[in-house]
């Protein structure tokens, strides 16, 4: 497989990743003859563990693509940090600010220029209780609509039992098992180039995350719950 070239700033994080990722748990990954080879694709995941970003970029990478993650701005306040993110090609999120427009601009220059841009949309780590994606923001559909790239919907199942933020649980042993499911691109031939409404944008967006729900379904052998909850309806 020929693969995204990326740099030395990819090649060291592949480095770290890699090994960290062996000692984490055991990989099991479906669908992936769903993730392009090649050119702009925006895939759309579920959140439920600060393992999910590393992770999920060994996933994408042992494709031979290179993830391009939309992480929040605050990260980039430690410095060593910030200058690791940015080497990696990673784009800063601005909510609530002048720039928070900036982050989908990047994202479309990204996938325009035949990169894979990977976003959790729920903007955070679920806060439902059973870890099924809660209520999605609408940026992906902004981005999906924008570009006319393939949108590749998938799922990751096990991060949280290795490493739970808000139980405050870290059990790496016994090694457990993530899975992740790719699934077929979401059809969006309708929505586009209809004008872009919020009512269109929340259409795009909840048609995208019910095939992120229904691919985690599919892993953990379980029906998801009728309605997704906002971050807002948690008790956490």
């Amino acid at each position: 497989m020929a693969r995204e070239r990326g740099g030395i700033w990819i090649a060291i994080g592949v480095g770290i990743l890699y090994p960290a990722s062996l000692l984490l748990g055991r990989k099991k990954t479906l669908g992936l003859e769903h993730l392009p080879s090649s050119g702009g694709a925006l895939i759309v995941l579920n959140h439920v563990s600060h393992l999910d970003g590393p992770l999920d970029a060994v996933t994408i990478n042992r494709q031979g693509r290179v993830p391009r993650f939309l992480v929040k701005a605050g990260v980039w306040k430690n410095p060593v940090v910030g200058r690791i993110l940015t080497g990696l090609g990673q784009v800063p999120v601005h909510r609530g600010t002048t720039k928070a427009a900036d982050s989908m601009k990047a994202a479309v220059a990204a996938l325009e220029a035949g990169r894979t841009v990977v976003v959790y949309p729920e903007g955070t780590i679920t806060k439902d209780p059973e870890g099924w994606p809660m209520a999605a923001r609408t940026g992906i559909a902004r981005i999906a609509l924008a570009t006319g790239v393939p949108v590749i919907p998938a799922a990751r199942w096990g991060t949280r039992e290795i490493l739970d933020h808000y139980h405050k649980t870290f059990r790496p042993l016994p090694r457990k098992t993530v899975t992740t499911r790719f699934g077929e691109p979401v059809d969006l031939t309708g929505y586009r180039g209809r004008p872009v409404t919020a009512a269109l944008l929340r259409e795009v967006t909840e048609l995208s995350m019910d095939r992120v729900t229904g691919l985690l379904a599919e892993i953990r052998d379980e029906r998801p719950p009728a309605a997704r909850i906002r971050p807002e309806d948690s008790q956490e």
